[in-house]
C-alpha cells in the first residue's frame, strides 16, 4: 500500500525562515520521484527502510547515494535528483520544502551542499526532535502560520545541532562572514530608507565588486537580492497583519514610488500587493505529492 499525506503552507511573509509544504510517505516496492528541480529547500528524513537518490553535485554530475532509516537527504534549489524505494524494503519517510535569507550560510556551516546531500547524525535525541517536530506541521494543517513556523524553527535548530556536534568548529569562521553579518544586520535595521549597496560597501570597508562576491558566497544571494527579498517579506507582513494601504506599506519598506514597489512585489511573490493581501490567509491541499 502507498500512503501518502501532503499539504502547502503558501504565502507565508517570514524572512528568516519559510515552510512551503511538508508531508510524509509510505513507498510502494520501486516508488521512484525524479528527474526533478526544486524552486526551495526540500529535506527528507527517512523513517525507515532503503531507497536511493541520485542527486547532481555542484559541477553538475549526478552521483548515486544508497540510503536507509535514521538517515536523511537535502535537495537544493535547482539540483536535479531523483530518488526511489528499494524494491525489497521500502522506505518511509517524511518531508518539509522551505527557504529563507539565512539558510544557505547555515547549511554551509554544518557542510550540508549539493555535493554533500545526505544528514547523518551521531545525536538520536536531536533526530527524534526533527522527526517529532515535522510530525507535528503535518498533524496540525489547520494550526496557524506562527506555530507552524515555530516548528520549522525547532525542527531546523535541531537539524544544524545534530550535525554540528560532529561536523562544525566555530574556530574556523571565516574573516569575510563577519563583514557578511553586519551587513546583514544593517540591512535588517535599515531597509526602510534608501539603502543602496555602496552604502554596505563602505560600511564594510570594501570595495563594492570584492564585497558583493564575499556576501553571495556567504548567503547564496547578491546584496540587491537579499535587500530585494527582505523589503519583499517584511511587505508581505505589514499586507497580512495590518490594514495599511499599500501607498503606506510601500513607503515602509523604502518604496517612494508605489508603482515600483508592486512591480517588484508581484515579481516576488507571483500576485500584485492587493491580490496577495486577498490570498493570504488560504492554505491549500493537493492531491498529488510533490515530494
Amino acid at each position: 500500500m502507498h500512503n501518502i499525506t501532503f499539504a502547502t503552507f503558501p504565502y507565508a511573509a517570514f524572512t528568516d525562515l519559510t515552510p512551503y509544504q511538508y508531508g510524509r510517505e509510505e513507498c510502494e516496492s520501486g516508488h521512484a520521484f525524479g528527474p526533478a528541480r526544486r524552486s526551495h529547500y526540500l529535506f527528507h528524513l527517512i523513517l525507515s527502510g532503503k531507497g536511493t537518490l541520485v542527486a547532481d553535485d555542484e559541477n553538475g554530475n549526478p552521483v548515486r547515494y544508497k540510503l536507509e532509516g535514521g538517515q536523511g537527504f537535502m535537495l537544493f534549489p535547482g539540483q536535479v535528483t531523483t530518488y526511489a524505494a528499494d524494491i525489497d524494503d521500502p522506505w518511509r519517510y517524511t518531508w518539509i520544502e522551505f527557504d529563507g535569507l539565512r539558510v544557505k550560510s547555515a547549511l554551509d556551516a554544518i557542510g550540508l551542499s549539493p555535493s554533500s546531500p545526505i544528514y547523518s547524525s551521531s545525536s538520536p535525541e536531536l533526530r527524534e526532535v526533527m522527526r517529532a517536530e515535522i510530525t507535528s506541521i503535518v498533524d496540525s494543517r489547520d494550526a496557524n502560520e506562527y506555530t507552524m513556523t515555530g516548528h520549522l524553527y525547532e525542527f531546523f535548530g535541531a537539524l544544524v545541532s545534530s550535525m554540528s556536534v560532529a561536523q562544525t568548529d566555530t574556530s574556523t569562521t571565516k574573516a569575510y562572514e563577519f563583514y557578511v553579518q553586519d551587513a546583514v544586520k544593517y540591512i535588517e535595521e535599515n531597509y526602510s530608507g534608501q539603502l543602496t549597496v555602496e552604502q554596505l560597501a563602505e560600511r564594510s570597508g570594501l570595495n563594492r565588486s570584492y564585497f558583493g562576491k564575499v556576501f553571495k558566497k556567504a548567503t547564496g544571494k547578491t546584496p540587491q537580492q537579499y535587500l530585494l527579498l527582505y523589503r519583499m517579506a517584511k511587505a508581505a507582513e505589514l499586507l497580512k497583519l495590518t490594514a495599511l494601504s499599500v501607498s503606506d506599506i510601500s513607503k515602509s519598506v523604502g518604496y517612494p514610488n508605489q508603482l515600483h514597489f508592486s512591480r517588484a512585489f508581484k515579481t516576488t511573490y507571483g500576485l500584485s500587493p492587493r491580490e496577495w493581501r486577498k490570498e493570504s490567509l488560504h492554505v491549500t491541499e493537493h492531491e498529488l505529492p510533490l515530494s
